[in-house]
Order: structure tokens, then sequence, then C-alpha cells
């Protein structure tokens, strides 16, 4: 065998094995890629379980402020009811103290009214005395 033949020989043996080395290094890359877009994939989906969750989350917050708004609009109203009672209590209470006053007034005029009559007042207004005691 002459060197040339050798030659093309190692040269075909070396292309032979860049070949196959292509070859591998496409399939390998080709099996990364799938990795990671498989990955991809895979974060994807673990990315959309958490939104989901936080949706769920969001919406029990709503609820939540729904019904504290409610509450916050019952105690209000009740608040609101107890204030009316309040003010016609108070009103009532007014209405009475008037009476009392009223009444009051009565009275002292109709005690007044007793000491002119009485033969046992003074004019200063004090009492006289009765029989059996003594005078001051």
């Amino acid at each position: 065998m002459d060197t040339s033949t050798i030659i093309w020989i190692v040269v075909g043996v070396i292309a032979l094995i860049a070949l196959i080395a292509v070859i591998a290094w496409i399939a390998t890359s080709n099996r990364r890629r799938e990795k990671q877009v498989e990955g991809r994939r895979h974060e994807a989906a673990e990315m959309r379980d958490r939104a989901a969750e936080v949706e769920e989350a969001a919406r029990e917050r709503e609820v939540r402020a729904a019904k504290a708004d409610a509450a916050a609009r019952d105690a209000q109203a009740k608040a609101a009811e107890a204030q009316l009672e309040a003010e016609r209590l108070a009103d009532r209470s007014r209405e009475h103290r008037s009476d009392a006053d009223r009444l009051r007034a009565e009275r002292d005029e109709h005690a007044r009214g007793a000491e002119a009559v009485d033969p046992d007042v003074l004019d200063g207004g004090d009492r006289a005395p009765s029989e059996g005691e003594p005078r001051r």
C-alpha cells in the first residue's frame, strides 16, 4: 500500500469519526432541547398552578371583604337605629322634666294660695304658733 492510500484511509476514518461526532452532537442537542422544552412546560404548569392558587386566595379575600362590608353596614344601621332611640328617649326625658317643673310650679302656686287663706300664717309668711306652742 502506498502512502497516499494510507493518507486517504486515515482522512476517510477521520471524516467518518467527525461525521459520527456531528450526528451524536445533533442527537444530544435535540435531546437537550427537548429536555429544556419539557422543563419550561413544567415550569409554566407550576406558574399556572400558583396563579390559580393566588386567584382563589383573591376570591376568598373578596368574599371576606364583602362579608365585612355587610357587617359594617349592619352595624351602621343598628347605630343609626340606636341614635334614633336615644333621641326619642331624650325627648321623653325632656317632656317628663318639663311636666315635673310644671307640676312643681303648680304645687308652689297652691302652697302660696294656701298660705294666703290660712289664718295661722302671719304676713311675713311665718306660721303663727298654735295653742300650746311657744312664740319664737
